[in-house]
């Protein structure tokens, strides 16, 4: 369980990592390289996008910003252009990080504070954690259940933090964790639900 919850840590951790760089201007140095290389990504992050998903109907407010393997699983970060609010997409393949039931749960807050106060990654540590909210969301073309949180993050610019997390199994079997964070007052439930209502499952198969 606690290999589970550091995974899902991780990817917190990591989401807020490009929204404390973007916080400090780092998206200006992102943008002027970005047109050298973007066809070079564009052709590896392919078929790692497909795999996780069809985003051929996101909303043109979002960009895919980062394919990546975290702990051997792999992710996709997106972002909407206008706020920098992040969304991620883990595909753990067959194994299940948290169930549904765990997000509905009335002590989930009290699961990933007392695993937060355990785990550090790279000096960086997620505190405070409250539950917020709950409701549902859509993606992948299933309505699921989220828990809306509230955190406090060390050795960031960005120190308080707001963000959703769901989970979902596709027809395949695989199971996906969704988060959406950003800074808390910059946080929009409406941008979490125009993203991921916009992805579906991939009839492609590989």
């Amino acid at each position: 369980m606690l290999r589970t919850i550091k995974i899902v840590f991780h990817a917190i951790i990591i989401v807020l990592a490009f929204i404390g760089f973007n916080a400090i201007g780092g998206q200006k140095y992102v943008e002027a390289i970005k047109d050298g290389i973007c066809n070079f990504i564009a052709s590896h992050q392919s078929e790692s996008i497909k795999q996780i998903g069809d985003f051929s109907g996101m909303n043109e407010e979002f960009i895919i910003d980062n394919t990546m393997s975290l702990a051997g699983y792999k992710a996709v970060i997106a972002e909407h252009k206008a706020s920098g609010q992040k969304m991620v997409i883990l595909d753990s393949g067959k194994k299940t990080l948290l169930t549904q039931d765990d997000i509905k749960s009335q002590n989930i807050d009290k699961k990933l504070l007392e695993l937060s106060e355990k785990i550090k990654y790279r000096g960086i540590k997620v505190e405070d954690i409250s539950i917020t909210d709950r409701g549902t969301i859509e993606m992948y073309s299933k309505t699921v259940p989220y828990a809306k949180f509230n955190a406090h993050v060390t050795k960031l610019p960005v120190s308080d933090i707001t963000g959703i997390i769901a989970t979902v199994k596709t027809s395949d079997g695989s199971e996906k964790l969704a988060l959406s964070l950003s800074e808390k007052k910059r946080y929009s439930q409406l941008i979490a639900n125009e993203f991921y209502k916009g992805v579906k499952e991939n009839e492609e198969k590989h």
